[in-house]
């Protein structure tokens, strides 16, 4: 065990997350996304007992969000005329604040096919038990600056 990480952190996501660099990014998707098809060419972390905010929320405490893009946190868009509700919107946007000083400003929004074309270049998808609907966030990695 270490000190100062959080326990749901394992060997294998400290890894990768130590692994990826600058731009890289990482998907933590919920429990109805195609993780495994989507990550054909990603490596793909089973979370199955866990949800994106505890993973987002230790995640974050770990992983610099890039400074040179507008958005270093993406979220699925819901599709038109699906009638869903998001409130884990707003938990992330609450866990994002606690951990980048520029706050809810830097998350943004993708399209829903769009966002499966990107997740396909990802450099990993951690593929979670999160059962809220549209739960998928995309994090693109900064830099530690010393």
């Amino acid at each position: 065990m270490l000190k100062g990480i959080p326990k749901i952190l394992s060997p294998e996501l400290l890894k990768v997350l130590a692994e990826m660099g600058h731009s890289d990014r990482l998907v933590i998707s919920d429990g109805n996304f195609p993780a495994e098809s989507m990550g054909k060419n990603a490596i793909v972390i089973r979370c199955d007992g866990h949800g994106v905010p505890e993973l987002l929320d230790a995640i974050l405490k770990v992983f610099p969000l890039d400074t040179y893009v507008e958005h270093p946190v993406n979220l699925m868009q819901v599709m038109p005329g699906d009638n869903v509700e998001t409130p884990i919107w707003d938990t992330y946007k609450k866990i994002i604040q606690e951990h980048d000083e520029r706050g809810e400003a830097v998350v943004g929004n993708i399209e829903r096919f769009a966002f499966y074309e990107e997740a396909k270049t990802a450099y990993a998808i951690i593929a979670t038990g999160e059962s809220a609907l549209y739960a998928n966030i995309m994090l693109q990695k900064g830099v530690v600056v010393d």
